[in-house]
C-alpha cells in the first residue's frame, strides 16, 4: 500500500469521526465524501471485469457496502434545529464505518502480504475469479455503495425532517 492509500483511508474514516459532534447538513458535507470516493475510483477503478464469477464478488461486495450504508445512514442522528438540518454520526454507525474500512484496509494489506497473496489467489481460483482486477473493483465499489447510499438515506431524512418543520416548499436546498 502506498502513503496515498493510507491517506485515503485515513479522510475517509475522519468524515465520520467529524461527524461524531453535531453538524449541519451542507453541501460540503455531501461534496466531501463523494470527492474522496472519485478519487479512489479514478485511481483505483480501470474497469470491472465480467469473466468467470467475478461479477458475483463485485456484486456481493457492493451489496454488503449498501447494506452497510443503508444501516449507517438509519442510525445516524438526523433533526432540525435553528432553521437547519443537523446530523451527528451515533457510536453504532462509526462502529459500522470502522468496521467496513477496517475490512478494506486490513484486506489490502494482507493481501499484499505474501501468505494472504497466495490464499486470495487459491480462493480466487476454486472460484473462477478471473483477477485482481476483480477484487480491487468489489472493494471499491464496496466503498461506493457505502458512501453513496449513506449520504443519501442521511440527506432524505434531513430533506423529510425540514418539510415535517417548515413544509414542502422548503425541500429544494441543504443550506
Amino acid at each position: 500500500m502506498t502513503i496515498s492509500d493510507w491517506l485515503i483511508d485515513v479522510a475517509l474514516l475522519l468524515v465520520v469521526f467529524r461527524q461524531l459532534r453535531e453538524e449541519r447538513l451542507t453541501l460540503r458535507t455531501v461534496l466531501l465524501p463523494l470527492a474522496l470516493i472519485t478519487w479512489a475510483g479514478a485511481t483505483y477503478l480501470h474497469h470491472i471485469p465480467t469473466a468467470g464469477h467475478d461479477l458475483l464478488l463485485v456484486g456481493l461486495f457492493a451489496g454488503i457496502g449498501v447494506a452497510f450504508g443503508l444501516a449507517g445512514g438509519l442510525i445516524t442522528r438526523v433533526r432540525f434545529a435553528d432553521g437547519h438540518i443537523r446530523v451527528k454520526a451515533t457510536l453504532g454507525a462509526a462502529a459500522l464505518w470502522v468496521v467496513s474500512m477496517g475490512f478494506r484496509l486490513g484486506f489490502a494489506v494482507w493481501s499484499s502480504h505474501a501468505s494472504g497473496g497466495a490464499f486470495v489467489a487459491r480462493f480466487s481460483a476454486d472460484h473462477d475469479i478471473t483477477s485482481e482486477q476483480a477484487w480491487v473493483a468489489a472493494l471499491v465499489l464496496m466503498a461506493f455503495g457505502e458512501v453513496i447510499v449513506r449520504l443519501g438515506v442521511i440527506v432524505v431524512r434531513g430533506l423529510r425532517t425540514r418539510a415535517r418543520h417548515q413544509g414542502p416548499a422548503a425541500l429544494p436546498a441543504l443550506a
